[in-house]
Order: structure tokens, then C-alpha cells, then sequence
């Protein structure tokens, strides 16, 4: 082994050995992806029924267009 190659092979294993910390606890992640997910959850579940909200508009516009030839 050459010098150039230990010398460089210290260098890379002195730089490995400092690990960076995480700006905050690990369990901290996973409750921001739970309340993430908790949100869109909240956001999905808010436009349920909603055809069932206009149920007289959806009614006018199938008989205007129910016998349009389309065969649909």
C-alpha cells in the first residue's frame, strides 16, 4: 500500500467516524408524518358524498342527456 492510499484511507475513515445529528429525535418524524397523514386523511374523508350533495343537478342534467345517441 502506497502512502498516498493510507493516507487518503485515514482521511476517509476519520471522516466517517463523526456521525451528523438529526436537528430533532428520531420518534419526532414519525408524529410529523402521522399528523401529515392524519391531515390528508382529513382533507380525503371532507369530500365524501359530495355527488349526493347536488343530487337535483346530477338528476336534471341525466334526463337532459340520457337519450343523446352517444350509447354511453
Amino acid at each position: 500500500m502506497s502512502l498516498t492510499t493510507a493516507a487518503l484511507t485515514g482521511t476517509v475513515l476519520t471522516e466517517t467516524v463523526h456521525a451528523r445529528e438529526l436537528p430533532m429525535e428520531a420518534w419526532m418524524y414519525g408524529l410529523v408524518a402521522l399528523i401529515i397523514f392524519a391531515a390528508l386523511g382529513i382533507v380525503t374523508a371532507s369530500y365524501r358524498d359530495v355527488a349526493n350533495r347536488h343530487r337535483a343537478k346530477a338528476e336534471a342534467y341525466a334526463a337532459r342527456h340520457s337519450g343523446d345517441g352517444h350509447g354511453h
